[in-house]
């Protein structure tokens, strides 16, 4: 999704504009109670998005919604649940960056088109937005919001047929980039995801409280396991699937070519899917497990204690300590009352985060050395400050480990890794990494390393944030 524009080097030549942000959405058709587990669903998908959050449902050929600003418990009230009618639905969390936070910006967005009224959900970013929306502008096109998924509502409201499936057929091949997106009609619910597969979208079928069987979307499976629908499979790479009235589903695929190369964003099993998730059909946990044996194979170092940086570290910390040998031990305590330090919107904020999020054990940590395993590092503040903490708390030594290859280039794909200038590792050494956050070694995992964990390859994921390689920035420099 798009929310302000902001200049990017991609390197010293060329100046890049990226819109990014990461969201969850989900869908779920033919269940009495379809808002309500898609209130649940999006609970269950909060880490993904925390800006705002909305739910629209389908009663009679209808539309009902409610949206707003913050978090899923702070958007809606029984109420307002029990306002949301039907037996079909879609929800979507936001994930705040550097845009405005905007209500126009919060989704679902709505529309009543030609064909009947259309709910759409946006998970990822189309890098041709801006193109898109001057060309739409110059045509007449009055846009409300600054997000790009209004691009796809203003492209299928241009279009004179009444079949909203044709309309689709027609508008995704100009599409750009990323996109997991599902949209709701006044008949059916349709789920569709860009030709590369950039960002995850499964299904899943849930036995209802009448003893139906309805139909699920999601961008992470634990949306799945909180509402007791079972997991089928993955919205494939440039698949549309449909279910209509009559609860037959279909899918058909643009071209037979998007079965074919993929680009799943290696960076949802480093860090932002849940691991409790299947994403892109493989166990986040076992993944970030994996990461951590291979870092110890790679990395290894004379210690007393393995600890993770919680949360998102401990299951690479549990594999590096297996791998190893090394104990594992909880040596900082995480406050879980406050959000993910990672995609708070001002540096200021994030200072204030590590402060209150992290608490030492010193009782563990007083003389150790220590293996301190982290899923990433980014920009370095908030390692830095952690490894003071250690410090403090008496740690002896402090051996620094990333379960993943330094990041060195911004996304374009839908996740939020800032500004070029800004990562860490794009700029220094990792000897000048090291001495920065104050750490005694420091060592990531290795590109290599990382598909291994995750059983693939370059020509199977995009790590271009790791690798440098834009496979769709190389073909749309003119819309950026």
């Amino acid at each position: 999704m798009m929310n302000c524009c902001r200049p990017m080097k991609l390197d010293g030549s060329k100046t890049l504009k990226t819109w990014t942000e990461e969201c969850a959405v989900f869908g779920i058709w033919g269940d009495p109670e379809a808002a309500q587990m898609t209130y649940l669903a999006l609970y269950a998908q909060q880490h993904r998005g925390q800006e705002s959050s909305g739910i629209v449902s389908l009663y009679e050929g209808q539309h009902f919604h409610h949206r707003g600003m913050g978090l899923v418990g702070e958007v809606f009230s029984p109420a307002d649940l029990d306002r949301l009618k039907g037996e079909a639905a879609i929800g979507h969390n936001r994930y705040s960056t550097t845009g405005q936070p905007l209500l126009a910006n919060a989704q679902p967005l709505t529309a009543h088109l030609l064909n009947g009224p259309v709910a759409l959900a946006h998970n990822g970013n189309l890098i041709n937005a801006e193109k898109l929306r001057v060309q739409l502008k110059k045509e007449g096109a009055i846009f409300q919001g600054t997000n790009d998924t209004e691009i796809l509502v203003h492209l299928l409201a241009r279009n004179s047929e009444a079949n909203i499936l044709s309309c689709l057929k027609q508008a995704l091949p100009l599409l750009k980039g990323a996109y997991s997106m599902v949209l709701l009609t006044h008949d059916q619910l349709i789920a569709f995801r860009d030709p590369l597969g950039f960002r995850p979208l499964s299904l899943g079928y849930r036995k209802t409280s009448d003893g139906r069987k309805a139909v699920v979307i999601s961008s992470e499976t634990c949306a799945f396991d909180l509402i007791g629908a079972e997991y089928v499979r993955d919205i494939e790479p440039g698949e549309i699937f449909c279910v209509n009235q009559s609860g037959e589903s279909s899918s058909f695929f643009l071209s037979e070519d998007d079965k074919k190369q993929t680009a799943f964003c290696v960076f949802e099993h480093v860090y932002f899917s849940r691991p409790d998730s299947l994403v892109f059909g493989r166990s986040v946990y076992e993944s970030r497990k994996k990461m951590g044996r291979q870092l110890a194979r790679e990395a290894p170092v004379d210690a007393d204690l393995v600890i993770p940086i919680p949360d998102s570290g401990v299951p690479a910390a549990l594999g590096y300590s297996e791998e190893s040998g090394l104990p594992f031990d909880l040596g900082i305590i995480r406050n879980h009352y406050i959000g993910r330090t990672f995609i708070q919107p001002s540096q200021s904020i994030r200072s204030f985060g590590v402060k209150i999020k992290h608490n030492p054990q010193s009782h563990i940590l007083k003389d150790k050395r220590v293996v301190a395993v982290d899923d990433s590092l980014v920009r370095g503040t908030t390692s830095k400050k952690i490894i003071q903490l250690l410090r403090q708390a008496g740690a002896k030594e402090v051996h620094f480990r990333i379960a993943a290859p330094p990041t060195t280039g911004p996304c374009y794909y839908g996740v939020d890794t800032s500004r070029r200038s800004k990562l860490i590792a794009a700029e220094r050494s990792v000897e000048e990494i090291r001495k920065y956050v104050g750490a005694d070694t420091l060592a990531y995992l290795s590109l290599e390393g990382l598909f291994a964990a995750v059983n693939g390859d370059a020509q199977q994921y995009c790590a271009a944030c790791f690798d440098g390689h834009y496979k769709l920035l190389e073909e749309e420099e003119t819309s950026l």
